[in-house]
């Protein structure tokens, strides 16, 4: 059977990550937090975080093989109920959600430039497209994976080469820490802001969802999460600087569609109008990604469970379709009926419960004596989980606080995955009698 390449893994990873957030919660963050410094630290701690996280999850899935991601992981490090519900906030939210925001995006950036096309329906047509693609073949799902991904950071680099050679005058910033910085980097305004962040770097576990379609997992699999966090790190610092650099704090402040107004202040409309074409179909990739890793989620759930047997089904090609459907109707649905900022801090929430117990549970991997004799081993450990744990942690509080409703709806999406677990356990064991 054929398998994913390390290439491709990487490029899953990079365009997970690369997407909505880094494009839309700078003006979030400008609503509380003025000091480029502590803007940069934003990108600088939520990538240190993500690198940790990539770490742990590096060890987790070189000694428990198998696609799933934390469904796998809970599945056998707690307890299968903890399994599902980490396989069910994944497949309804960890992916239908971010594809969402992302394709919300993508509507947004292109009405931008076109105003006659509705951003709503773009969104929808773009999450069928790939839907679509993604149901044929692995080989087609690759090629397209690697095309999109290579294109990415291609038009990345571009925006910010054009930005610097070609723009304005540029802004003065400061990137020194001023007096009252300290504070504001123990303020709630920066946990806050923190939450965005984390969530633009969500995706730097995505190739552990394919960990048994991947070449060579035990050594592959921690250089694709490492290298590909890694880039993304530097990526997201470069774009924060020439978002900084090129366009005051005041016209960016709340708003969405950032690319597009640093653009059209630093280049002018026409070219403006250009560059945000360009940054819409950067965000392609980013859905293609999830559309590509997240089903596989489904697909073991319905492999383990009954209840949900039919989302296991492959077609001709080996490719979980039945699963790459129903994510992209769940998609759909978010587009529909949800404001962008609640689906980002309700997933936000959610996905960071998911992670926090993932990383937790390599203590308990290796508590249990779990290691496979030769596989890697976190680097930096423990303090490499221990950071990403108490920067999640401090960010999920910190929801619970300012956001409520938000957090207390993604406790409820987490009481009902148990409750699932527990009728479908109840079914299997009807039918066993």
């Amino acid at each position: 059977m054929q398998k994913f390449s390390k290439t491709t893994g990487i490029s899953v990873v990079v365009a997970n990550m690369v997407g909505t957030g880094v494009f839309t919660s700078l003006g979030f963050q400008l609503l509380g937090i003025q000091s480029p410094f502590v803007l940069m630290m934003l990108w600088f701690i939520g990538g240190l975080t993500a690198l940790c996280g990539a770490l742990t999850y590096a060890e987790l899935g070189a000694n428990l093989p198998r696609s799933g991601g934390e469904y796998n992981f809970l599945s056998r490090l707690y307890h299968p109920c903890a399994g599902f519900i980490s396989g069910w906030v994944s497949a309804t939210v960890g992916f239908a959600a971010p594809v969402a925001l992302a394709a919300m995006t993508f509507g947004a950036y292109l009405s931008a430039v076109f105003p006659s096309i509705l951003p709503t329906w773009s969104a929808v047509s773009l999450v069928i497209l790939l839907t679509a693609i993604h149901c044929l073949s692995r080989q087609t799902s690759s090629s397209v994976q690697q095309a999109f991904t290579a294109l990415k950071i291609l038009l990345i680099l571009v925006f910010c080469a054009v930005i610097f050679i070609w723009g304005g005058t540029p802004q003065a910033i400061d990137l020194m820490p001023q007096a009252g910085d300290e504070k504001l980097l123990l303020s709630g305004a920066f946990a806050v802001s923190l939450i965005y962040v984390n969530y633009a770097y969500t995706g730097w576990n995505a190739a552990t969802y394919v960990t048994s379609e991947l070449d060579n997992p035990q050594r592959n699999l921690p250089i694709v999460l490492f290298v590909g966090t890694g880039i993304v790190m530097l990526l997201y610092l470069l774009l924060n600087f020439t978002f900084l650099s090129a366009a005051p704090m005041s016209i960016l402040e709340g708003k969405l569609e950032v690319g597009v107004i640093v653009a059209d202040h630093a280049l002018g409309e026409n070219a403006g109008r250009a560059m945000g074409a360009m940054l819409a179909l950067l965000l392609i990739s980013t859905v293609s990604a999830m559309t590509m890793a997240g089903p596989r989620v489904l697909q073991v759930i319905g492999e383990d469970f009954k209840l949900f047997a039919t989302l296991a089904r492959n077609n001709k090609h080996g490719v979980p379709m039945t699963a790459i459907i129903f994510q992209g109707l769940l998609a759909i649905l978010f587009i529909l009926s949800a404001t962008f900022e609640s689906v980002l801090i309700f997933s936000s929430f959610v996905l960071g419960v998911n992670t926090l117990f993932s990383v937790l549970g390599v203590f308990i991997l290796r508590w249990r004596k779990m290691n496979i004799a030769g596989a890697y081993k976190t680097f930096a450990y423990p303090f490499a989980p221990l950071i990403y744990l108490g920067v999640t942690l401090w960010t999920l509080i910190y929801v619970l606080i300012s956001r409520p409703i938000e957090g207390w709806i993604g406790i409820g999406m987490i009481t009902f995955g148990a409750l699932l677990y527990y009728l479908s356990a109840n079914k299997a064991q009807d039918s066993g009698r």
